[in-house]
């Protein structure tokens, strides 16, 4: 099997892995925003955004690291032992921390204690499973990796619609005793979305167990060392991450109202269908990166693997935007939520961008510059705070939107130019930057004046394909070949 077929295909299961769980996350917005009003559901997004934080504090970057000096050391086992114990030990600081403090760190973050107390234990069974899950990609396992998060995902999932719709419909037909009704009346409806993904991750972590015995606990301190060095920037970069990804509802849920912030977080959710399939593309090109990197012709390899990115979606953008009204029939449950439907677009295009910077980031982590990723994310995070806090008061929810797209496109122009002092990848730039904006504009113009005509539509995409494959029909060949 060539190297690029093999990319192919683990790129395929681990795009299963990836985009499953995140589409049934996208799917069950409807479900959560027809039983949520935009003020609970607005607990919901605070909820995950506390969780993304915390997680990329708890990880100290090792999973990047991890794949790094499992590739370049010949005793991957110490690498492996060293990574794992190191999340151990640092899984159980934070818990004390918080149990310690529970109360006051609650009380910070604005969430009832309660809720708090769910997110600790959530987050010390994701974490602690974090490099078992990079050892099996790292070891091309991807069906294995495949199946423990469907299994996840699985599990909350049928537990959700356990929670907000079946044990409701019991309770309408006077199906279980009084004292169950009052027992689930007694809580907000949200803390069962809470309750569903704490059963799905100790279920999974109980899955993992015999993976778990694999890795003894030890670690080497010269090999820590230089793990750290290689992970705390990455580390800084996913909290700058985090906020450019999230600090934007925050922000709206303080300087505006709560249900603004909820009805804004759920249409993003639309937006973020794009991140499918970035993130799938990412699973597989990491650590086929780090695997192919002594190739000789392993930068052609990388500029060809970006421009196929690009015209994937690019395309997958056009086609997002033509059947935007199926897809928001699909996935909102109130009309109340459709008021911020114009932030897709945007939203769409940033996250291309976000994925085109994903790609661009194989310059920094192959010459070991991670320093690299703090400064461009710490960047993108300016960006995100400065435009929100000054644009919100005057445009509300559209000036978030705007800043995510301004951040991650900066972040990606600065990155490409950088790369070329460092790690200097033959990309076709100018062929990207034409798709990129040729793909924001027709999605543009379908969503402005064709949102309701379907043959207008259905055209414009199919002539946009077409395009594309008379622009690329040398490469195409080419790929055929391979």
């Amino acid at each position: 099997m060539s190297l690029v077929k093999r990319f192919a295909k683990d790129t395929a299961i681990y795009g299963i892995a990836a985009v499953l769980p995140k589409l049934i996350n996208v799917l069950l917005v409807r479900l959560h925003t027809g039983i949520l009003d935009p003020k609970a559901y607005s607990d919901n997004t605070q909820f995950y955004i506390y969780a993304t934080y915390f997680n990329v504090l708890l990880t100290l970057g090792m999973e990047t690291a991890f794949f790094r000096f499992f590739t370049k050391y010949k005793d991957n086992s110490k690498v492996a032992q060293t990574a794992f114990t190191t999340i151990l030990l640092n899984s159980l600081f934070f818990l004390t921390l918080f149990l310690l403090f529970s109360d006051g760190i609650s009380r910070f973050l604005d969430i009832p204690k309660t809720y708090f107390q769910i997110l600790i234990s959530i987050l010390i069974l994701d974490t602690l499973v974090v490099i078992p899950y990079a050892y099996l990609r790292v070891t091309h396992q991807p069906v294995k990796f495949a199946f423990y998060r469907l299994f996840n995902i699985t599990v909350y999932a049928v537990l959700n619609v356990l929670f907000l719709w079946w044990l409701p419909k019991l309770i309408t037909a006077g199906s279980l005793s009084k004292d169950m009704a009052d027992l689930y009346n007694e809580h907000p409806k949200v803390i069962y979305i809470f309750i569903a993904n704490l059963i799905a991750s100790f279920l999974t972590f109980i899955l993992f167990l015999p993976v778990l015995k694999r890795f003894k606990l030890g670690i080497d301190k010269a090999l820590l060392k230089k793990m750290l060095a290689y992970g705390i920037p990455i580390m800084i970069a996913g909290l700058a991450y985090a906020t450019n990804e999230n600090l934007d509802k925050l922000l709206l849920g303080r300087l505006l109202d709560k249900e603004t912030m909820g009805i804004y977080a759920a249409v993003y959710k639309i937006g973020v269908l794009m991140s499918l399939y970035v993130t799938a593309f990412r699973l597989g090109a990491e650590p086929y990166f780090f695997s192919q990197h002594k190739a000789s012709n392993a930068k052609e390899q990388y500029a060809h693997i970006l421009l196929w990115f690009t015209i994937l979606g690019a395309v997958f953008m056009v086609a997002v935007m033509t059947f935007l009204d199926l897809i928001v029939h699909l996935l909102i449950g109130q009309a109340v939520y459709l008021k911020a439907l114009n932030i897709v677009p945007v939203i769409l295009t940033a996250y291309l961008l976000f994925g085109i910077y994903n790609n661009l980031s194989v310059w920094y982590k192959l010459t070991d510059r991670t320093r690299y990723a703090m400064l461009l994310s710490i960047m993108g995070a300016i960006i995100t705070i400065v435009f929100n806090i000054i644009m919100i008061p005057k445009i509300g929810y559209m000036a978030s939107a705007w800043a995510t797209l301004a951040a991650y496109g900066s972040m990606s122009f600065l990155s490409f130019f950088l790369g070329r002092q460092y790690y200097r990848v033959p990309y076709e730039s100018w062929k990207i930057i034409f798709y990129v904006l040729s793909s924001a504009l027709t999605g543009f113009v379908i969503f402005k004046y064709f949102y309701d005509n379907y043959p207008v539509k259905i055209l414009l995409l199919l002539l946009y394909i077409i395009l594309i494959v008379i622009l690329e029909r040398k490469n195409i060949l080419k790929l055929k070949r391979s």
